[in-house]
């Protein structure tokens, strides 16, 4: 199968988790419990994140607790040539639609890629070795080329597929937490 049908596949397994909602958020709440406990998390003073759309991982409680503990949050914007900018959030941040329909914030204060600790890592499917499929367009790959900090995915298990290769250019996360059995994936 090809990434565009596992694309294709994953979005309506995640859309239909997204109608059950008591169901996506009892997983959520494990998933984040797992990534709140964890050390990637306590050690992290700057956290970059998208804000999601509404069928996937719901990243607004995160965004909510790390700014509540301290934490610097970054978003990113889509730039030119497939880049993405991270840009410093708080609770007062607008945000409009970009044109893959996804908020981003309107702020000027940019975050340079080295000032970043932990990248939670967007995806439509996750391999158990870390591994991803996003949504086609390659800005997550691209940033994490040359990215020090630390990475993980917080993955459904309706998101876990071993059933693809991964490209050259695909950037494995380094922890992946997710609502099985295991709890978590680590590829340090």
């Amino acid at each position: 199968m090809d990434k565009t049908q596992l694309r294709q596949q994953a979005i309506e397994k995640l859309e239909d988790l997204s109608v059950h909602l008591a169901k996506k958020q009892k997983k959520e709440q494990q998933i984040t419990t797992l990534l709140f406990h964890s050390k990637l998390w306590k050690e992290a003073k700057t956290v970059g994140m998208v804000r999601s759309q509404s069928f996937e991982f719901n990243t607004e409680p995160i965004i909510t607790k790390a700014l509540n503990q301290g934490k610097k949050v970054v978003v990113p914007k889509t730039l030119p040539e497939r880049q993405l900018g991270f840009y410093e959030i708080d609770e007062n941040t607008v945000y409009q639609l970009s044109d893959f329909g996804i908020e981003e914030p309107v702020s000027n204060l940019f975050v340079t890629k080295d000032e970043i600790d932990l990248m939670l890592v967007p995806g439509l499917i996750f391999s158990r070795k870390g591994y991803r499929i996003g949504f086609g367009k390659g800005y997550y790959d691209r940033f994490l080329q040359g990215f020090n900090g630390k990475t993980c995915g917080l993955v459904f298990s309706e998101q876990l597929n071993n059933d693809w290769q991964p490209e050259d250019f695909d950037q494995p996360v380094m922890r992946i937490y997710t609502d099985t059995v295991e709890g978590s994936f680590s590829y340090e």
